[in-house]
């Protein structure tokens, strides 16, 4: 949903999936180079570049927002609580279905063949994206001695992977969000040690500072990019669309059977018509049965968007662990059971939680370094070894609600709530957001500088979008 405030975000997954499988790729070749004794095979080399590439096969529509929004919430609408939280469905598992469904629909077992990529190198190529597979808690395909090839593409030990090097330089470029974070330079100085018996990848000693770059990257891209709060509302609104289309829009599945959007995961033939075009679709059909879906994307187009009342300061510990449901009843009944002003139509809440990418662990704890003068020791580092200016707390949650109705009296009813519920809770409010809804606008006759009022005159196309931008972006 980023493309929709960031406009020049509009690369997909297409692209990240290319690059990943290039870096994947171009690291385990670094490693066969510089290290021969790990004896890394182009077959090696192969499967990881192609786990890399095959990686996010299993993306639906606006990648996350269908796997951690669309499909949580039209369970619970379905009331299918109690499976939604025994069978939580992953990208992941849909990723190593479709590749299952590609192989065999396309006949690439003898193409695999060709390159000597065995049925044991696609199992590999699945662990590195899945992990273990079926009731196997060990990653089976690889011997101990290579274990740390599963740590190139997804890194499950300590977040270190070539999928956040791309989407970090390819998001920030096209978001206009500038890092110092060189991928480059890490690739070069990446070795495989032997740590506690079991192998792992490591880094040079004089990389720490650029790693604790990585992982700051990583919060600072979530916190103006990923979880804007433009950004959460449109992704809250395309899912509103979707779980309103959801019983409407039917995708033929294996052997004809027409299925639901949500039901689509556990069939790949379905499944692989499910992209963002379905939102194209919505919006350009004139079916009645998703008039709905269909004017809540327009409002999106038209900037009509729930406008945000306020947004909390980091949450303690002791909200962390309520839900977004929990919450919005709480704002709701601020004033007493007997004095509710708003209901749930009228309030979207919004859990935000940002971190290093670890939780709210220091992520420098879990990985190893070496020397220029023995590559092959491993050395642990803490923080205060690298700088006493680095972060205390890794990770940080806040709340941000909106009004629904963009009707004045009921904008000031849900933000009446949300201070009340923030008061009676003893929660700070982010005094950021507080200047930024309550901006005072500049009088017609008058500019910054003293100016004529001719300074000041609109382009045709502001007046309401500019209010707009002001609360929303």
């Amino acid at each position: 949903g980023a493309c929709y405030v960031f406009y020049g975000a509009s690369h997909t997954r297409f692209e990240h999936s290319i690059g990943v499988g290039h870096l994947a790729w171009e690291l385990a070749k670094s490693l066969q180079v510089r290290q021969p004794e790990l004896q890394i095979t182009d077959v090696d080399a192969l499967c990881v570049g192609l786990a890399g590439l095959c990686h996010d096969l299993g993306h639906g529509i606006l990648s996350h927002v269908f796997d951690n929004e669309f499909l949580p919430r039209v369970r619970r609408k379905e009331g299918k609580d109690k499976e939604c939280k025994d069978k939580e469905w992953k990208h992941e598992k849909g990723s190593i279905d479709m590749l299952d469904y590609l192989i065999e629909e396309n006949d690439l077992l003898k193409e695999f063949e060709r390159y000597e990529v065995m049925p044991k190198d696609i199992t590999f190529i699945k662990e590195q994206i899945f992990g273990p597979l079926g009731n196997n808690s060990e990653l089976k395909s690889r011997y101990p001695e290579k274990k740390f090839l599963y740590e190139i593409v997804a890194n499950k030990h300590n977040g270190v992977d070539v999928d956040k090097w791309d989407y970090f330089a390819r998001d920030s470029i096209n978001a206009g969000v500038p890092i110092s974070f060189d991928y480059r330079r890490a690739i070069r100085f990446v070795r495989a040690i032997k740590v506690d018996e079991k192998w792992h990848l490591c880094t040079r000693v004089k990389e720490a500072d650029n790693i604790y770059d990585m992982f700051y990257t990583r919060q600072m891209l979530h916190k103006r990019v990923y979880q804007h709060k433009t950004v959460k509302v449109i992704e809250s609104m395309i899912v509103d669309a979707l779980i309103k289309a959801n019983d409407v829009l039917q995708f033929i599945g294996k052997n004809g059977r027409m299925l639901k959007l949500s039901e689509t995961i556990d069939d790949m033939e379905a499944y692989i018509k499910v992209t963002d075009d379905v939102i194209q679709h919505i919006k350009i059909s004139n079916d009645d049965k998703l008039k709905e879906s269909r004017e809540i994307l327009q409002a999106i187009e038209r900037r009509q968007l729930h406008k945000c009342v306020g947004r909390t300061a980091p949450l303690p510990k002791s909200y962390t662990q309520k839900s977004e449901k929990e919450i919005t009843e709480e704002i709701i009944n601020s004033f007493g059971n007997e004095n509710k002003i708003i209901t749930e139509k009228d309030i979207y809440v919004c859990k935000v939680g940002i971190n290093y990418g670890m939780k709210d662990k220091d992520p420098i704890d879990s990985i190893h370094f070496y020397n220029k003068y023995d590559k092959n020791q491993p050395i642990s580092f803490r923080r205060n070894q690298v700088s006493r200016m680095l972060p205390q707390c890794f990770d940080e949650q806040y709340i941000l609600a909106y009004s629904k109705s963009r009707d004045e009296e009921k904008i000031s009813l849900v933000k009446d709530s949300f201070d009340q519920w923030c008061k009676k809770h003893k929660l700070e409010k982010s005094k950021h957001l507080e200047l930024d809804i309550n901006q005072t606008p500049l009088k017609n006759n008058a500019s910054p500088t003293g100016s004529s009022s001719t300074a000041q005159k609109r382009l045709p196309f502001s007046g309401q979008a500019e209010n707009d931008e002001k609360t929303n972006d």
